[in-house]
């Protein structure tokens, strides 16, 4: 999707589901390709499992960490309940993405949805596969890595691939 000169990204879901680790990685594996990226949270209740958003911007120059209303390019949902929510920061010609998307009985470790969910994102987004996986292993510990990485691909809908294996993309 070619989104002009700065990508937004919103991540949303409850306190605990990963959210912000969530942006970690996409701002990571954003960085890793090169770009400039830039990321705000957004911490609400998070300590009671109340509303949580990470707000990613990355592009050529990006001057802003925040996402205006209106101007997402991509939002993340993690927990159904949160779309209403969130919605407001989505475009009009936005993508937005939820757990229903993902087939989450395959995965491993429930709490690996939102690296499932960056897997769905990362269709969206022009940024090698490479870069993804290098930045799921920097951000998370090595206990975390083969279910994380199992997700990732389950995200992306390649659920027979290895966590190992990379593909061809550059």
């Amino acid at each position: 999707m070619s989104t002009g000169s700065v990508t937004n990204v919103v991540i949303a879901g409850l306190g605990g589901q990963g959210v912000l680790t969530c942006g970690d990685i996409l701002a990571e594996a954003v960085f890793r390709s090169g770009a400039d990226v830039k990321k705000a949270e957004i911490h609400g209740m998070s300590q009671r499992g109340g509303s949580v958003a990470c707000d990613v911007r990355f592009g050529q120059n990006v001057r802003s960490p925040m996402v205006p209303p209106g101007q997402a390019h991509f939002l993340l949902v993690l927990k159904a309940d949160q779309v209403q929510v969130a919605k407001p920061v989505l475009a009009e010609d936005g993508v937005l993405l939820t757990a229903d998307d993902v087939n989450i009985e395959a995965l491993a470790n429930k709490r690996s949805l939102s690296v499932a969910m960056l897997g769905l994102l990362s269709r969206h987004l022009d940024i090698a596969e490479r870069h993804w996986l290098g930045a799921i292993s920097a951000v998370l510990p090595e206990k975390l890595h083969d279910a994380n990485l199992r997700a990732f691909q389950i995200g992306r809908g390649e659920e027979n691939k290895t966590a190992g294996q990379e593909s061809t993309d550059e």
